[in-house]
């Protein structure tokens, strides 16, 4: 049977209800790419602390992702959403959303409109 547990988090000892609800609702944390192994976390980490995780083990990816090497990265591979979360797919920047590398690469391709953030390395002829 699925329980919420309430559990502390590994980093900053705050209590957070972790779990799949009875009614069949999944844990918070499955609105997260699945880009961490269970070695990689001693225990499960609060919402804030997992986001922090999430967005540094993100970029750092992001970091080692070239124009050339995009089209076969590992982000396109993940399974489809369509919770986009702010600070890992997208910033708001005066009222818009602007969409980060980490967004791009999900998608697995260019959309060829020069985005801020864009991977591939398309840039608009003027």
């Amino acid at each position: 049977m699925n329980v919420i547990k309430v559990k502390k988090c590994s980093t900053c000892g705050t209590a957070f209800n972790c779990g799949d609800t009875p009614e069949g609702s999944k844990c918070w944390c499955n609105d997260y790419p699945p880009i961490f192994t269970p070695t990689d976390v001693i225990d499960c980490l609060c919402p804030g602390c997992f986001k922090n995780a999430c967005a540094v083990r993100i970029e750092e990816y992001v970091a080692t992702v070239s124009p050339e090497s995009a089209l076969e990265n590992r982000a396109k591979d993940l399974p489809k959403t369509t919770n986009l979360i702010e600070g890992i797919d997208y910033y708001i920047e005066n009222g818009n959303y602007v969409f980060k590398a980490w967004f791009h690469l999900k998608r697995g391709h260019c959309c060829e409109n020069a985005c801020r953030h864009c991977p591939y390395g398309f840039e608009k002829q003027h």
